[in-house]
């Protein structure tokens, strides 16, 4: 009996031990640095028109956004508001068939996306290429 009843405590013992050494091990792995907000998110527009962007709140309450074509000629220049978040829409229906280059520019930071126009039967499509 008294043995049994030390194995019992021992057992007892080690697996309390497994668990506070569980814990403390997921304690120390937890990222403690904040996240950074996204600054810019993509959508569809209604009807796959075009791109609707999500603008984050910036510092200097401009946002400067620039579609390019293949030769790298500017062919359309935005300057949004940002004192806020805002949500903004790019209709393609007239851009040609093709690669564009997308770049916003926000606190001195650029994202370059490239967007893909193709023809699916008859609508006109669009997606935004991985990198």
């Amino acid at each position: 009996m008294k043995t049994s009843i030390k194995l019992s405590a021992l057992f007892f013992l080690l697996s309390a031990g497994v668990f506070a050494t569980n814990a403390a091990q997921a304690k120390d792995n937890t990222d403690l640095t904040p996240k950074a907000k996204q600054t810019v998110s993509y959508d569809l527009l209604d009807h796959d028109r075009g791109l609707k962007l999500t603008l984050a709140k910036s510092e200097s309450g401009r946002t400067y956004v620039r579609f390019y074509n293949k030769d790298n000629q500017l062919i359309m220049k935005d300057v949004v508001n940002t004192k806020t978040d805002v949500s903004k829409g790019y209709v393609f229906s007239e851009l040609d068939l093709g690669e564009y280059k997308l770049e916003i520019t926000t606190d001195g930071k650029v994202t370059n996306e490239t967007v893909r126009i193709y023809q699916d039967g008859d609508n006109k499509l669009f997606y935004i290429a991985q990198k």
